[in-house]
């Protein structure tokens, strides 16, 4: 049987569903298990979230990880991810993409190398160097893994450093849990098409400033929404989402709530009312993107059911 060391992990569940001719009947769920309590436990799983009583219960076991994403799927994503966060600079050696947004966060100032870049690697690389050096900007390469991991050998021989690892996190919108009942007089969560200046503001405490190039990348997208909470006529909460990836994907980011107004589930009710948008435009899967480090918001995420598709390294430069 599972125990709490269980949770967070793929799981298989024989459930008996009911009985034929004296014998029981059996059907197996395939999830994430998101919860485990004395009476039940929770699957997140493709086709929604799944509760399963304990007394139905007749066999339950993590399975080993899945098989990795193919490259294929790693390119789409991290190509979806790009068109959700989009640098207003932008070359292309090859296949590869280079961005620059006036040194505003790492994914709009890197190079992602996706694809065939048309030279040998030693010679992308050095062309990658180049282009940041000629903006005055330290070479960053956001290495996709498994996918990068050639990239990767040539960065390390070079001796280049690497930031934290970065979860690249995906589930099916089908499989977003509902929140707990509103509490009566709660703010609301407004989704407006432009940010104010409030939102605004808050993020440029997140993110260390707001120049213009910053401004493009929030908003130049055709499918984007953000989020707003107000308590007593201060912004408290925001978040903001955009569909992109040919409709398929919602992309999360700036999920963020004022120390004063934590612990009262705003940002889960962000997430959901990011997720019943991106559901009405056609999104079937949401992706967001979180430091590996950051164990409070790894842990809610995946409370929500949130997965881990691939990681990533931005890599940098030596002096």
């Amino acid at each position: 049987m599972l125990g709490q060391q269980d949770v967070g992990h793929r799981v298989v569940v024989r459930r008996i569903v009911g009985i034929r001719e004296g014998r029981p009947l059996f059907s197996d769920a395939l999830g994430e298990l998101v919860e485990l309590s004395e009476t039940h436990l929770t699957l997140t799983t493709d086709h929604g979230r799944l509760q399963v009583p304990r007394s139905e219960v007749h066999r339950a076991k993590r399975v080993p990880p899945s098989r990795r994403p193919t490259a294929a799927a790693v390119t789409a994503l991290e190509l979806a991810a790009d068109e959700a966060w989009p640098a207003p600079t932008r070359e292309r050696l090859g296949g590869w993409l280079l961005r620059s947004a006036d040194g505003w966060t790492g994914r709009a100032n890197s190079a992602l190398p996706v694809g065939d870049p048309d030279r040998p690697l030693p010679a992308a690389v050095d062309a990658v160097v180049r282009w940041y050096a000629e903006r005055g900007q330290p070479a960053l390469v956001n290495t996709p893994l498994p996918l990068a991991a050639p990239v990767g050998a040539e960065l390390d021989a070079r001796g280049w450093q690497s930031r934290p690892p970065v979860l690249v996190q995906t589930m099916p919108l089908a499989g977003m849990p509902p929140g707990p009942p509103e509490r009566p007089g709660a703010p609301p969560v407004e989704l407006v098409g432009t940010p104010s200046d409030d939102w605004l503001a808050i993020a440029a405490g997140r993110k260390g400033g707001l120049p213009d190039a910053a401004r493009h990348v929030l908003t130049a997208v055709d499918q984007v929404r953000f989020a707003q909470v107000y308590a007593a006529g201060t912004l408290v909460a925001i978040g903001r989402g955009t569909v992109t990836g040919g409709g398929r994907w919602l992309g999360l980011s700036l999920i963020e709530v004022l120390p004063e107004a934590r612990r009262q589930g705003l940002a889960g009710r962000v997430i959901r009312a990011l997720a019943d948008w991106g559901a009405a435009t056609g999104a079937s899967h949401a992706f967001l993107q979180v430091e590996q480090r950051n164990t409070g918001a790894v842990a809610l995420y995946r409370g929500l059911g949130f997965t881990t598709h691939h990681t990533y390294l931005t890599r940098v430069a030596p002096h």
